[in-house]
C-alpha cells in the first residue's frame, strides 16, 4: 500500500471516503467489486458509479 491514489477528478470527497472506508485504494481493486456494491457504500451515488466506470473501461477494466 503505496498510499498512490488514481482516481478520477471529479469524484466528491464522499465518495473517496466511501472507498476509503471499504478499504479500496487503487482504481484496479474495483476490478473485484460489482458497481451495486460500490453504490451501496455510504456516501457513493450514482454519479460516482458512472464516473468509476469511466475511469475503469479507460483502463481496459470494469466492475465484477
Amino acid at each position: 500500500m503505496e498510499g498512490k491514489h488514481d482516481w478520477p477528478k471529479g469524484l466528491s470527497k464522499p465518495a473517496l471516503r466511501a472507498l476509503a472506508g471499504a478499504g479500496i485504494e487503487r482504481l484496479d481493486q474495483l476490478a473485484d467489486w460489482t458497481a451495486g456494491d460500490v453504490l451501496k457504500l455510504h456516501g457513493m451515488g450514482r454519479k460516482g458509479i458512472d464516473t468509476l466506470e469511466q475511469a475503469l473501461a479507460e483502463k481496459g477494466l470494469s466492475f465484477k
